[in-house]
């Protein structure tokens, strides 16, 4: 009788991948929280904005799950907005943003004031996040910018630029680049200019002059500085 041959494989199987996970919040530590579900305990990390999202211990709480698979561990990331999510996956797309820099960028950046930051260029907003410097958030803001120029934003940014809350669609390209700088060579902040401009840009139309452009964006600017 042949003897059974047993071979091994350093080859790490396939885990059930996990897209969502609602039960209760057991408990908090630092950036992570055992969340119960049905009496299994999953330890998930967070963004600071998905915790406060989140609730307290005792609470219930759905979380939009990433499952990271490694050789020697399988990390769950969660998020309490499924748009914060896929952020999550676009941000550690990135060469050089691992997971700890995405959930830190995460926790200070709203998903929509991220796209803003990231389409204007805003490389100074990247860097308040911890472990974020000039270098990476340039990296970020020019391989991300061309996934975020065309995106619609949600009725809440609009309402932030000062919109009646309708879409506003962000519109990059020479002729706002020209009226961005325009603005801010006058002094404007980068991110006011460049809300002003989108705006400008979204009530002129594809059209539009240089001229018209700054000059509606900087009723814009004068609107909202009158409103504060």
């Amino acid at each position: 009788m042949t003897p059974r041959k047993w071979f091994t494989t350093n080859k790490v199987r396939p885990s059930p991948m996990i897209g969502k996970l609602t039960g209760r919040i057991d408990s908090v530590s630092g950036s992570q929280m055992i969340l119960d579900v049905n009496g299994v305990g999953y330890l998930v990390a967070c963004s600071a904005h998905s915790l406060r999202l989140a609730g307290q211990v005792g609470d219930t709480a759905a979380l939009w799950v990433e499952t990271q698979v490694r050789e020697d561990a399988i990390n769950l990331f969660g998020f309490a907005e499924e748009s914060e999510r896929d952020w999550f996956r676009l941000l550690t797309s990135v060469q050089g943003v691992g997971a700890k820099s995405a959930l830190s960028i995460l926790g200070i950046l709203s998903p929509e004031r991220l796209a803003q930051a990231i389409a204007s260029g805003d490389k100074t907003t990247l860097t308040a996040a911890d472990g974020v410097g000039p270098k990476l958030a340039l990296r970020i803001a020019t391989e991300l910018k061309d996934k975020v120029a065309h995106l619609a934003l949600k009725p809440s940014l609009a309402a932030s630029l000062g919109g009646k809350g309708g879409p506003t669609v962000m519109v990059v390209g020479s002729l706002t680049e020209d009226a961005l700088s325009a603005l801010l060579n006058l002094g404007y902040r980068r991110m006011e200019a460049f809300a002003a401009v989108s705006s400008a840009a979204a009530k002129l139309g594809p059209e539009a002059k240089i001229d018209a452009l700054i000059r509606t964006a900087l009723g814009e600017l004068s609107r909202h500085e009158g409103a504060a």
